[in-house]
C-alpha cells in the first residue's frame, strides 16, 4: 500500500489502493467516457465481477466489440475480479477462467494481455491487466514528458541512463550521449531543448539498443519496433536559459512533466521555478529524487520533508505519495490524471536502485491531450532546419486532422499578416519516415520551395479549406504570479504561448495597475509580427521575475495590409522618427512598393534582414545607392547638420552656401 510522505507510520494513504482500483466500467486513465454499460444478456449482468467466466456467445460478441472501443487509443487497463454490487476478488477457478477469456479477447483485438499486480483479497483473487495493441509499421503512442529541475540535479544524466540501459559512472558519462553542443559537454550543463525517447514494446519491454560501437541509439528501429515511445524533452536547468526552458514547456507541449530533484541539493534554485511553471500550466507533475546512493540518510530525509512541505503548500494542493513497489506503481498510474496525487521516485543512476519502477510508470502512462482528426488540418511550428540535398524542414506539433504526403498547407503569418500554400515533400516522425500524421503527434516536413529565412518559430500550416487570418492584438484573463512593484499601461515583457514568442505591448486593462495576486482583462499589441492564435489558448506573460498566466479571450482580427500601416504609423510616433508608413518618397513610392530606382521597399519588420551588401535603397530617407553615385557631386552640395534646442538633435539639412 503507497504509504503519504511525512505520514505517521501504518498510516494508509488516501489514493485509491489495489483494491479500489477502477473497473474496466469505471474512470481511469485509459477508461473511454461513453463505455459505461447496464445491459443484461440472458439474465446475466455485464457489469458482474463475473462476466468473464465461461461467457456466451452473444456476451462474448458484446465483450469484444467494448474491448474494441477501448482499445482504440491503443491501450487499456482491465480490472479482473470487481463488478457493481458484488464483494471484490474470484475463487481460483473463476479467476483461471476469467483470465483465459480476457486473453482470447485481446488476442481476437491483436493484442498483448500482460499482468501488472496480483491481490488476494478476502473474497479470493485481484489483478489488474494492460491490454496494448501490437506495433504496427508507422504507428505508434506517444507520449511528451518534458524534464525539468535546478541545475546539476541529473537530468540529463538520468535520460542517459534510461534511453542508452547503461548505468553512470558517478562522474556524468551517461549525460555525454545526449549533449548536442560543444560547450554542453565541456560545462556538463543543457542549454538547448533536447530530445531523446524510450521505446515500449506491446508486452511492454524496453526496445532501446544503443550501437555497441558508438553508443547512438537508432530511432528508426526503435520507433518501428514500439507500440509506445516515450518523448522526452530535456529541458535546461539553469536560470541563464530560462526563456528556452519556457518555450519548451510552452511550445513542445508536454502531456506530463517530471521534475528531477538532487537529494544532496535538496529544492533549490530554478526547482521551484520549474514547478510553478508546471503548475500555472496545468501539466501533472511526478517527482524524481536522485544521487540517493551518495547522499546521507539525514540529508535524504530533509529533502524528502521539504518536498512533502512544497508540494501540500496552498500553491501546489498536491498529495505527495511515496512509490516503494509494483503495486504502489498501478496505483499511481491509474490516479495520475486527477492531477491532485503526485508520486515520489528515488532513484540512483550509479546502483540503478528503483529505475525499474520508474520503467514501469513510463509504459503505464497514456496521452493527456485529446485531439480531434476531423477538423481541419492545423500544425505549429517549434524549430527550422536546413538540410543539404532535402532543402527547408520545420519540425513541430500537429494540433488537429490530418496531413498526408503532398498535402498543399496554408504557412504564416509572415511579416505582412500572409500565409502562402506549400506542398509538403516528405514526412518523418523520430526520424522515420511515415505517409501522414495525426493530431497530437510530433512530426518534420520538408517543404517545397520555401526558404528558411522566410519561416520563424510561431508560425503555423494550416488547412487550405479554412481562411485563416493573423492578429496583432488580443485580449486575454491574466493572473500576475509575482512582480516586485506594479504594471500598468504600455508595459511590455515576454509573452509565451503555445510556439509563439515575442514581446508584446499592454495597450489596456480592466484595472489601472496590477500587482502581485491580481486578476484583469488585459489587452495585448504585439510588436514585431502578427501571429496566428487560437481563444481559449493558454499564455505565460514574462519579464525578468515578473510571471503571468492567463487564457485568451479575444481576438483582434485585421486585413493585412491594414495592420501593418497602422502598426508602423504607431512605431514611428512613438519613435518620433521620420515619414508614416503611408507618406511617399522622393520617388513618388509609397513604403513596401517598388521606386522608380528599381528597388524594392520592404517592411522594415521582416523575420531575416538581408545583408547591409544587398540593402541599397532601403533606408529612411528611400534613396538608393544607384541615384547617389549617379548623380553630379556638385549638385548635393555640402550638407551640414543644425541642432535645435526643442529636441537636442536634429536630422534636418541645410545646405551650406559657402
Amino acid at each position: 500500500m503507497a504509504a503519504i510522505v511525512g505520514s505517521p507510520p501504518g498510516t494508509p494513504a488516501t489514493t485509491p489502493t489495489t483494491e479500489q482500483a477502477p473497473t474496466m466500467y469505471g474512470t481511469n486513465l485509459f477508461a473511454v467516457d461513453d463505455l459505461e454499460i447496464s445491459q443484461t444478456i440472458n439474465g446475466h449482468n455485464l457489469n458482474s465481477k463475473t462476466v468473464l467466466v465461461l461467457p456466451s456467445e452473444e456476451e462474448y460478441e458484446f465483450l469484444l466489440s467494448a474491448l474494441k472501443r477501448r482499445l482504440e487509443e491503443g491501450e487499456t487497463l482491465y480490472t479482473v475480479g470487481v463488478g457493481d454490487g458484488d464483494a471484490k476478488g474470484l475463487a481460483d477457478d473463476e479467476f483461471e477462467a476469467s483470465v483465459a477469456t480476457l486473453r482470447s479477447l485481446a488476442i481476437s483485438c491483436n493484442a498483448d494481455c500482460n499482468l501488472l499486480a496480483k491481490k488476494t483479497v478476502s473474497g479470493g483473487s485481484l489483478a489488474e491487466f494492460l491490454i496494448r495493441k501490437k506495433a504496427e509499421s508507422e504507428d505508434f503512442i506517444e507520449v511528451r514528458v518534458a524534464v525539468v529541475g535546478n541545475v546539476d540535479a541529473g537530468k540529463s544524466t538520468l535520460l542517459g541512463v534510461l534511453t542508452h540501459g547503461e548505468l553512470d559512472n558517478g562522474r556524468g558519462v551517461a549525460r555525454l550521449k545526449l549533449f548536442r553542443h560543444k560547450h554542453e559537454m565541456e560545462s556538463g550543463r543543457t542549454s538547448s531543448v533536447g530530445n531523446d525517447i524510450l521505446g515500449f514494446d506491446s508486452a511492454g519491454l524496453v526496445v532501446n539498443k544503443p550501437d555497441t560501437h558508438a553508443g547512438h541509439l537508432d530511432w528508426k528501429k526503435i520507433c518501428e519496433d514500439s507500440a509506445k515511445v516515450i518523448t522526452f524533452i530535456d529541458l535546461a536547468g539553469h536560470e541563464r536559459y530560462l526563456k528556452t526552458t519556457v518555450f519548451g514547456m510552452t511550445g513542445h507541449m508536454p502531456d506530463f512533466c517530471m521534475l528531477i530533484v538532487g537529494a544532496n541539493a535538496g529544492i533549490i534554485g530554478m526547482c521551484k521555478e520549474h514547478l510553478g511553471l508546471a503548475l500555472a500550466l496545468n501539466v501533472p507533475v511526478f517527482v524524481v529524487v536522485t544521487k540517493i546512493d551518495m547522499c546521507p540518510p539525514n540529508i535524504l530525509q530533509e529533502t524528502l520533508k521539504l518536498l512533502q512541505r512544497i508540494l501540500k503548500s496552498p500553491g501546489c494542493r498536491k498529495i505527495p505519495v511515496m512509490v516503494q513497489n509494483t503495486d504502489d506503481v498501478v496505483v499511481m498510474a491509474t490516479n495520475f490524471s486527477s492531477e491532485r496525487v503526485c508520486p515520489i521516485f528515488q532513484i540512483s543512476n550509479v546502483s540503478g536502485e528503483n529505475l525499474d519502477l520508474l520503467k514501469m510508470f513510463l509504459n503505464l502512462l497514456s496521452a493527456r491531450m485529446s485531439f480531434d482528426e476531423k477538423e481541419p488540418a492545423e500544425f505549429q511550428i517549434d524549430d527550422t532546419y536546413s538540410v543539404p540535398g532535402v532543402g527547408t524542414v520545420v519540425s513541430g506539433t500537429t494540433l488537429k486532422g490530418i496531413i498526408n504526403l503532398n498535402d498543399t498547407l496554408l504557412l504564416g503569418p509572415d511579416a505582412l499578416g500572409h500565409f502562402q500554400p506549400i506542398v509538403i515533400k516528405s514526412i518523418h516522425r523520430k526520424r522515420m519516415p511515415v505517409k501522414y500524421v495525426r493530431g497530437g503527434q510530433t512530426a518534420s516536413f520538408s517543404l517545397k520551395k520555401v526558404k528558411r529565412s522566410q519561416i520563424r518559430k510561431g508560425m503555423v500550416m494550416v488547412s487550405s479549406t479554412i481562411t485563416p487570418q493573423a492578429c496583432w492584438e488580443f485580449e486575454a484573463d491574466i493572473l500576475i504570479l509575482h512582480h516586485p512593484t506594479t504594471i500598468s499601461t504600455r508595459y511590455q515583457a515576454m509573452v509565451h504561448c503555445g510556439s509563439i514568442r515575442q514581446t508584446a505591448t499592454i495597450v489596456h486593462m480592466s484595472m489601472d495597475c496590477l500587482r502581485t495576486g491580481d486578476k484583469a482583462a488585459v489587452k495585448f499589441h504585439f510588436i514585431k509580427n502578427p501571429e496566428f492564435l487560437r481563444v481559449d489558448q493558454r499564455l505565460v506573460f514574462r519579464e525578468g521575475r515578473t510571471k503571468a498566466v492567463g487564457n485568451i479571450t479575444k481576438l483582434y482580427h485585421h486585413q493585412p495590409g491594414a495592420t501593418l500601416q497602422q502598426h508602423r504609423c504607431k512605431v514611428s510616433k512613438n519613435r518620433g522618427e521620420g515619414p508614416g508608413p503611408l507618406q511617399k518618397d522622393g520617388d513618388g513610392a509609397e513604403n513596401g512598393e517598388t521606386s522608380s530606382s528599381g528597388a524594392r521597399l520592404r517592411p522594415e519588420n521582416e523575420p531575416q534582414k538581408p545583408s547591409k551588401r544587398n540593402r541599397g535603397g532601403r533606408h529612411r530617407g528611400n534613396r538608393s545607392k544607384e541615384n547617389l553615385l549617379h548623380k553630379p557631386i556638385a549638385s548635393l552640395g555640402a550638407v551640414s547638420y543644425v541642432k535645435l534646442p526643442s529636441s537636442g538633435v536634429s536630422l534636418a539639412p541645410s545646405a551650406d552656401s559657402g
